[in-house]
């Protein structure tokens, strides 16, 4: 059965019922691991056409996130480069996924506490029963700086890679990397 929910019918739970973090929080948990970020506000982008037009020259990588599932309950927070191609049934054979299609805003919100144009890797802050598996692009851990939303769609920040990987093993949520440009 499809799910219907408009995003702005979507209740701003997580599934356990709680509040989802926001960016004060994530900046927060940033500072308590001593990872350092640079902040750029903007208005609200939902795609990775809406950032390319308005981010002009900054440097290091540019992402896209892709939130999936399968029919058996599995749930993947996908971040690769953004000009990375992206064959699902591809992606699916090596996440040994079965067959993947997109998460509905509202799974998206119970999961992760996001809206659609706000996702992010950052987001497993939110996702305290490891429900989702976050699988990172190798090429992130580069130690280039890496442009993710924190939480919101109006800002976008910057992190090293090796950062990034910290943040997601300490919340408990050790990515798995692949390599985008073999799939």
């Amino acid at each position: 059965m499809a799910e219907t929910n408009t995003e702005s019918e979507i209740e701003a739970l997580l599934a356990d019922g709680s509040v989802p973090a926001g960016p004060e929080e994530l900046f927060e948990k940033l500072r308590a691991l001593e990872i350092a970020w640079q902040a750029v506000s903007h208005p609200p982008l939902y795609t990775v056409a809406d950032s390319k037009e308005l981010r002009g020259q900054l440097a290091g990588h540019h992402v896209k996130n892709l939130f999936l599932r399968n029919k058996k309950g599995g749930q993947w927070l996908v971040t690769c480069l953004e000009d990375r191609e992206i064959d699902l049934k591809s992606l699916a054979a090596a996440l040994n996924a079965g067959r993947i299609s997109f998460g509905s805003p509202a799974r998206l919100m119970a999961a992760l506490g996001l809206r659609p144009g706000a996702v992010t890797p950052l987001a497993v802050i939110n996702d305290l029963g490891g429900q989702v598996t976050l699988v990172l692009d190798a090429e992130l851990t580069d130690g280039q700086p890496v442009w993710v939303h924190p939480l919101v769609n109006d800002q976008t920040i910057a992190l090293k890679g090796p950062d990034l990987l910290r943040f997601a093993n300490e919340l408990g949520h050790p990515p798995r990397l692949l390599d985008f440009a073999t799939l």
